[in-house]
């Protein structure tokens, strides 16, 4: 009995060992993660001081470019006038339905064109054309469509991201490797099978990365939108205060855009770790 525990020493002390380097590794990530993020917190502070204080001095003019202090200033004032949540949460609705309806719409083609190697090869230039087609030259267009109101800011957003979306996603779908595809079709598998079983679960990296784009793609179609025919949202603040001269309001609509941009995009990420985890040796 002693020979056989005086035999397992070794695997044990081995797997212990292991143990000890896979928390280390551990440790050094989190170490790694948590550095990262200071450096990033670091340098936004830095920049927001020196942009402070270089205003202050009179090194840049605060009624040009603002300062953090007279931003503060402007959401406060906003705040008081009841406005504040209103534009906010205009523009964001309308971002949150383009860039849903941009994803699915998107990510529904990409699938029909995989499914149909003629649809797809008859669609080609034509989604080369719209792709290269400058979006925002669309706008007016839209606007005499539609008609002023969120429904024409919602298309411009699908203009700007859907195309994108598309290739993006059908590009991931035609990488797939093929004989996976092959070992589902020798075992019986029809097409339906091989999209659900392999192809869209293959595919979840690549339609994050699709979600990854159509965030800034989704708030440039929102704010161009608002930009022409909004009368609240953040895109409308922005042209309101160029035009008064009120440059306080510019800015900090900016910087409420860029929050709030931030914050979506964490949201995919969040989605990223609870769709891929499984799948990615990297997480």
């Amino acid at each position: 009995m002693f020979e056989d525990e005086e035999e397992n020493i070794p695997a044990i002390s081995q797997a212990l060992n292991i143990s000890l380097e896979r928390q280390e590794y551990l440790r050094k990530e989190r170490f790694g993660k948590i550095s990262v993020r200071m450096t990033q917190i670091l340098l936004l502070v830095l920049a927001l001081v020196l942009w402070e204080i270089m205003a202050d001095a009179k090194i840049i003019d605060p009624f040009i470019t603002s300062q953090p202090s007279r931003i503060v200033k402007t959401i406060v004032q906003l705040y008081k006038e009841g406005v504040l949540f209103y534009h906010i949460g205009i523009t964001c609705l309308e971002t949150i339905v383009g860039f849903t309806l941009g994803t699915l719409l998107g990510t529904f083609l990409a699938v029909i064109l995989w499914w149909s190697k003629f649809i797809s090869k008859v669609a080609e230039p034509y989604l080369v054309i719209l792709n290269s087609l400058p979006k925002i030259a669309l706008g007016p267009v839209f606007l005499v469509w539609i008609g002023a109101g969120p429904a024409s800011i919602i298309v411009m957003t699908l203009a700007i991201s859907l195309i994108v979306t598309i290739l993006e996603v059908l590009n991931g779908f035609w990488g797939i490797d093929q004989e996976k595809i092959k070992l589902v079709q020798t075992f019986g598998g029809n097409k339906f099978q091989v999209l659900t079983k392999v192809v869209l679960p293959a595919s979840f990296p690549t339609i994050i990365n699709a979600l990854k784009i159509n965030v800034g793609l989704s708030w440039v179609g929102v704010i161009v939108g608002e930009f022409l025919v909004s009368k609240a949202g953040l895109g409308y603040l922005i042209i309101y205060g160029g035009q008064v001269f009120k440059l306080d309001l510019v800015m900090t609509s900016v910087i409420i855009l860029g929050v709030a941009a931030a914050i979506m995009y964490q949201g995919v990420v969040y989605l990223e770790r609870l769709l891929v985890k499984n799948n990615d040796p990297k997480y």
